[in-house]
């Protein structure tokens, strides 16, 4: 990727926030929304086997998604959205997962912290709502070193979970934390926020990282599926029969991937590579039943997988409110 398209990729994820006048006017609507129905926390409650999962928002931003999706017309990205109702931006949730194994508890990614100015961050209120404190978490299950997923885990120079370790894929390691690889395609920006955020766990030594699929905690298997990044991977979490799987950024858009998951986007270091894992991890993972909790799609982010002839359908989890 050349250093335009790197540029272009750094800035969409704020292509779509408002400006000048209309950015005044859209604070203010904000402000007093807020102050007559304060939004209520991001936390949604499940379980699988005997472990109690719970959802956790980290907010919602506005994605630019045309200058975003690679490989298909702008009139077809246009269809897509609106056969959902939806438009360009689209309202793209950045979600986390905690998972209370008793004698563990357990972290899939961290938010974006205060990385993303005004969108993301409530990752700590969330954890506040659902009765838990950032000291008992024991294990952080990251699904690659990129802002929105990483950017939670340090607060000023202090690990915000200071008694967690930090699980990651060794290549992620090697490729954010190397200010070399910017040669390579990394971002300085991205090198700066990696050495901000998971550089304390590594001084602190609390960082394993794995290479190869394994069982890297009770139940818990690493799964590489490099591509989005060259560490990216999933998480499979296995309790009494039942399982579930953290899939991370394998998908971004899901009424235009899902349909079209040969689709990539500018955010994908090596497009090809993560062209394949989608196709892949899809075939394999559709009518399984398989439960899935996605980083991106709108929160709570859970659902199955379904073909769609040559395509694939996303079926969100219904909605429960009991114990």
């Amino acid at each position: 990727m050349n250093s335009k398209m790197l540029l272009l990729a750094a800035g969409l994820l704020f292509a779509a926030i408002p400006t000048g006048h209309a950015a005044e006017t859209a604070a203010t609507q904000s402000v007093t929304q807020s102050a007559a129905q304060p939004a209520a926390a991001g936390v949604y409650r499940f379980t699988v086997g005997d472990l109690r999962i719970t959802a956790l928002s980290d907010g919602t931003l506005p994605l630019g998604i045309k200058p975003l999706v690679k490989g298909l017309p702008l009139e077809r990205i246009d269809a897509l959205l609106a056969e959902r109702f939806e438009r360009d931006p689209l309202e793209t949730s950045i979600n986390a997962f905690l998972i209370d194994a008793g004698s563990r508890l357990l972290l899939v990614d961290t938010g974006a912290g205060q990385l993303f100015g005004p969108y993301g961050g409530k990752l700590p209120v969330s954890l506040a709502a659902a009765g838990y404190r950032p000291d008992q978490v024991t294990d952080i299950l990251l699904t690659h070193i990129h802002t929105d997923h990483s950017g939670g885990l340090a607060l000023d120079g202090r690990m915000v979970f200071p008694n967690a370790t930090l699980h990651v894929g060794q290549a992620d390691l090697d490729f954010f934390l190397n200010r070399d690889n910017t040669a390579k395609g990394l971002q300085p920006r991205h090198y700066d926020e990696a050495v901000a955020t998971v550089g304390p766990y590594v001084k602190a030594g609390k960082v394993k990282p794995f290479t190869g699929q394994s069982e890297i905690l009770p139940g818990v298997t690493a799964i590489p599926t490099p591509g989005h990044t060259s560490g990216h991977a999933f998480y499979r979490v296995t309790s009494r029969g039942e399982t579930i799987e953290f899939w991370g950024d394998i998908i971004h858009v899901g009424p235009v991937q899902f349909p079209h998951p040969e689709a990539t986007v500018a955010f994908d270091i090596d497009q090809d590579a993560a062209r394949a894992q989608r196709l892949k991890r899809f075939a394999q993972e559709a009518d399984s039943g398989q439960l899935t909790a996605a980083a991106h799609l709108s929160f709570p982010g859970l659902g199955r997988l379904r073909r769609d002839g040559e395509a694939y359908r996303w079926v969100p989890v219904e909605y429960r409110n009991r114990e």
